[in-house]
């Protein structure tokens, strides 16, 4: 396996966005000027604006955002954890993180398909400081700064249009940015997004180097005969990227070609676009993801100037859950009882377990998609057989039928092969699953609840034995004459924790859960069968 390597970049490259019109009256900027703001660079000079590199943005905005974190009283390992709301890790990998983005790194995620690696780069970009100043219609968002500052310059060059557009007789020999009016140079504090400050790029073999590095469009030029217009120019991924974020996904795909070019990129912070005679800004925070099989294919010198990071599926049990959770609110999936998402979880983690990675071809069986898939798919099942609540037969369909459509299917053998696999492998597992999340779930309420009081336990038994085959004496639970307490006990606490969703009602739900434990748990609560998922 490829080793971790922490490389700051030789070229910290500019990083800001805005732009006014030349001549216009604006007021000075504040300090954290609002997106839309208009000022000129002498308002910001006076000001003492000063210009940063994205990964020197990046570093002020983590910091700032741990400081506030902590002052609401939260420990340093929750604070790194809460800058990524949607991704449920390791602590260790998102300390690594924050460490990466701290010391002005480029980051690659490498770990197994569906562990979460593109999700959390799209979290960092979540974290980047959106606004920013940049000269009025620069194609590539040169900070203004660099046009009237010759120490700023030299730091982060502006690009060819800025400096023909700012020169004498739009010479661009003759650019001196001492010589620049700093009341003439227009600026707009923008939010940076997809195409400005954000570019991301998915790693195939038919990438090519001008998917990058863009072109100077001769039809456009001849059409407009201006060069310093930039409609002349269309800016490849790298100069989109430019005092933002680059996110590549599955870098390892991409051609040594292209590879080279993002190389250079980074170790120069510069882009010459087909066709061009000049070279232009590039300055960024590189976000790769890598499958493990792809790891070789990323050249040496590439490698080196990224920091690696092992992102892996989560080996506790809770972290899976909750990823389920996310997942599953996100989606408005239909309700599920928890006994049966438990169970679930506990299959795919299983699997894991036992299945190793020495066959590709089931290896995404085992990912966090697929622990999204079965929750989704248990639901979808008992909607198609319409039933409000899933059963546990709706489970074992759920599983295989998200289990099964993650095998790759290279031909139709293997294809078969697998899904014999799959289909064994449920039927050792998936009974063993459903005592566990059943003992577990009773553990909980018989604790908690009844505080192992064993007559209130034997008393809720006998009256949840009651309702489940008769419907007649289940529509009393909607009446408030009082009967059957201890099973209304039980329904709210399954209402508390589960909020069932429609058509499942809050009776559909606790009777459900009461059935799973009656046939899994036994009403059984053991040594060793700590609640591990509170």
């Amino acid at each position: 396996m490829r080793r971790s390597t922490a490389v700051r970049g030789k070229h910290d490259m500019a990083a800001a966005l805005g732009s006014p019109m030349a001549g216009r009256s604006t007021p000075a900027p504040k300090a954290t000027a609002p997106a839309g703001a208009q000022a000129t660079a002498a308002d910001l000079q006076s000001r003492g604006v000063i210009l940063e590199s994205p990964t020197q943005r990046f570093r002020t905005e983590v910091l700032r955002l741990l400081a506030a974190l902590r002052a609401k009283g939260l420990s340093q390992e929750e604070a790194i954890a809460a800058l990524f709301p949607r991704t449920v890790l390791e602590g260790s990998t998102y300390e690594d993180v924050v460490a990466a983005l701290v010391s002005g790194a480029h980051l690659l995620f490498f770990g197994p398909s569906g562990a979460g690696k593109t999700t959390l780069a799209k979290e960092l970009w979540d974290l980047y400081p959106k606004t920013t100043w940049v000269v009025h219609d620069c194609p590539v968002l040169d900070h203004p700064l660099s046009v009237v500052d010759p120490a700023t310059a030299r730091r982060f060059p502006p690009c060819p249009i800025c400096q023909r557009r700012f020169a004498p007789n739009n010479d661009v020999a003759r650019f001196d940015p001492a010589s620049v009016d700093p009341t003439q140079v227009p600026a707009d504090n923008v939010q940076l997004r997809e195409g400005f400050g954000l570019a991301r790029l998915q790693g195939s073999s038919e990438v090519f180097p001008d998917h990058l590095t863009g072109n100077v469009n001769l039809r456009r030029l001849e059409e407009i005969g201006d060069p310093m217009s930039p409609l002349v120019l269309e800016p490849g991924k790298l100069l989109q990227a430019n005092r933002g974020i680059l996110l590549v996904d599955e870098i390892g795909k991409l051609p040594l070609g292209t590879q080279n070019v993002l190389l250079q990129a980074l170790q120069e912070g510069t882009v010459t676009p087909s066709k061009s005679r000049e070279s232009f800004p590039a300055a960024f925070v590189a976000i790769c993801t890598s499958n493990l099989s792809d790891l070789d294919n990323i050249n040496d010198p590439l490698s080196d100037r990224l920091t690696s990071i092992h992102v892996g599926f989560n080996p506790h049990h809770a972290a899976n859950r909750r990823i389920v959770s996310i997942g599953t609110a996100a989606s408005g999936a239909p309700y599920v009882p928890e006994i049966l998402v438990d169970a679930g979880v506990r299959v795919i983690e299983s699997w894991r377990l036992k299945a190793g990675d020495d066959n590709p071809d089931v290896g995404e069986v085992g990912s966090n998609r697929t622990l999204l898939d079965v929750t989704q798919r248990t639901g979808a099942f008992a909607t198609l057989g319409g039933r409000a609540v899933p059963s546990a037969e709706d489970l074992r369909a759920g599983l295989w039928h998200a289990m099964r459509g993650r095998i790759r299917a290279r031909s139709g053998d293997a294809f078969q092969q697998n899904s014999k696999r799959v289909a064994e492998f449920l039927d050792r597992g998936i009974e063993e699953a459903l005592k566990q999340s059943a003992l577990v779930y009773w553990c909980r309420y018989y604790t908690t609840v009844l505080k192992e009081n064993a007559v209130e336990s034997q008393a809720l038994i006998s009256e949840g034995r009651r309702l489940l085959p008769d419907p007649a004496v289940q529509a009393q639970l909607s009446g408030a004459d009082g009967t059957f307490p201890r099973f209304r006990a039980f329904q709210e606490f399954v209402k508390a924790r589960e909020a069932p969703r429609a058509p499942a009602t809050e009776r559909d739900a606790a009777l459900a859960e009461f059935a799973l434990l009656d046939k899994f748990s036994l009403f059984t609560c053991t040594p060793g069968s700590e609640d591990d998922v509170r």
